[in-house]
């Protein structure tokens, strides 16, 4: 249970979603024995939902782990993304590298070694679609180099926007966490911003955030 729905609720949605086959059968089973955080299966399943409607053109992924959500995203618009993914965790990079060559995604997938910070400052691209997925303490750090990188009508996903329930609850929240939790909050604050986005938080998974400007 992720600590922000009911174990019901998410053990049911979770049976609607048919079991993966293939390199994301594989990459789960992987992430599974070697302790590898993924994204949950319902929030892979919103994230495969918001490419078939939107059809991003260009992706930017913040935080690779093994590869696992940046190969969905690309299976997800039939390899036509172009997808930047950034990580700096040596060993997910190597193990990431090797599967994005393994099953063949090189021409779709882009990865970028280095910290998100620093990388985000020297990228010039436009983006269509940007995943947030690393650094929870960092999303308030990101978001306006994000913004800057996303195209006027573009869309942020972030995940892990909850924290297992402590940034909706001062009761649940670790003392090691404060400063994550009140950072989150931070960022669910700047994108609630009525005047200049909308956003909609879903408690799926660990918490979503999805963000768009307003027109």
């Amino acid at each position: 249970m992720s600590g922000i729905t009911y174990d019901y609720m998410e053990k049911y949605i979770q049976s609607l979603i048919e079991d993966n086959i293939g390199v994301l059968k594989e990459l789960e089973m992987y992430a599974s024995e070697n302790s590898v955080p993924i994204i949950h299966r319902e929030v892979a399943k919103f994230l495969e939902l918001m490419i078939h409607i939107k059809k991003p053109s260009r992706i930017l992924e913040l935080g690779t782990a093994i590869g696992y959500s940046s190969i969905l995203m690309s299976l997800a618009s039939n390899n036509k993304a172009k997808i930047d993914t950034i990580e700096r965790n040596l060993d997910m990079l190597k193990t990431a590298r090797d599967n994005i060559k393994n099953y063949g995604f090189m021409n779709s997938i882009d990865i970028i070694e280095g910290d998100c910070m620093e990388v985000l400052k020297d990228l010039d691209n436009e983006y269509d679609l940007i995943f947030i997925d690393a650094g929870k303490g960092h999303y308030n750090h990101f978001l306006p180099e994000c913004l800057r990188l996303l195209k006027q009508d573009g869309i942020i996903i972030a995940d892990n926007a909850l924290f297992r329930g402590m940034v909706a609850s001062d009761k649940l929240v670790a003392r090691r966490k404060i400063t994550i939790v009140k950072r989150m909050r931070e960022y669910l604050r700047l994108v609630s911003d009525n005047k200049k986005f909308i956003t909609s938080v879903i408690p799926m998974g660990d918490g979503i955030a999805v963000t768009t400007r307003r027109n």
